[in-house]
């Protein structure tokens, strides 16, 4: 039987939701989690360089805003492993109609559904549930160098995260607000390869 995959776009261009298939019986499930073919007939031709894992022991857990700088831009494929996140991506491609808007949307182990989120946006979630894994594909290897990080609290981007305390790195603590840093993605920025 051959898996398909949805691809649901969302409201901002370029975002979308990806829905594998999940395939049940009397033993549990299984899904095709990621298929290059697939996603090139549908029109999304990424290459990956790296998969990311993360951990966050207490619900209320925030990481983010982030993204790197070119020429290090990452795009990133979200999924959740265990618990659940509010996943929140802004678009900052200086130029762009929804320049400043975010989308948010939950991913949770209950739903194979994994967010698109191309170069050009930030990038954060929260924790909805202990001990949750997130992991991702990203299409650019991590540079410091180019890694940055917007306030998850900046009131010029009026996300609602669903908590005001949440459990913070001090990196995020310490963020900048967007309009306090140069433009991410200005004009003529470039994707890589």
């Amino acid at each position: 039987m051959l898996a398909r995959m949805d691809i649901e776009t969302l409201e901002l261009d370029g975002l979308c939701l990806i829905r594998p298939a999940r395939h049940s019986d009397d033993r549990g499930w299984f899904e095709e989690a990621w298929s290059a073919p697939r996603l090139r007939a549908a029109g999304l031709d990424l290459n990956f360089e790296q998969d990311n894992l993360s951990y966050s022991a207490a619900a209320g857990t925030l990481r983010g805003l982030h993204f790197q700088a070119p020429p290090a831009a990452q795009g990133k494929l979200v999924s959740v492993i265990t618990g659940a996140i509010l996943d929140v991506a802004v678009d900052v491609r200086t130029g762009s109609p929804s320049y400043g808007r975010h989308v948010a949307v939950r991913l949770s182990e209950d739903d194979p559904a994994r967010l698109w989120v191309p170069e050009g946006f930030l990038h954060g979630f929260v924790t909805l549930a202990a001990h949750t894994r997130v992991a991702y594909k990203v299409t650019c290897a991590y540079s410091g160098e180019h890694d940055r990080s917007v306030a998850w609290d900046d009131p010029d981007l009026g996300i609602d995260w669903g908590t005001r305390r949440p459990v913070l790195s001090d990196k995020d603590a310490r963020a900048l607000r967007l309009s306090e840093m140069p433009a991410p993605f200005p004009p003529g920025w470039r994707k890589r390869g």
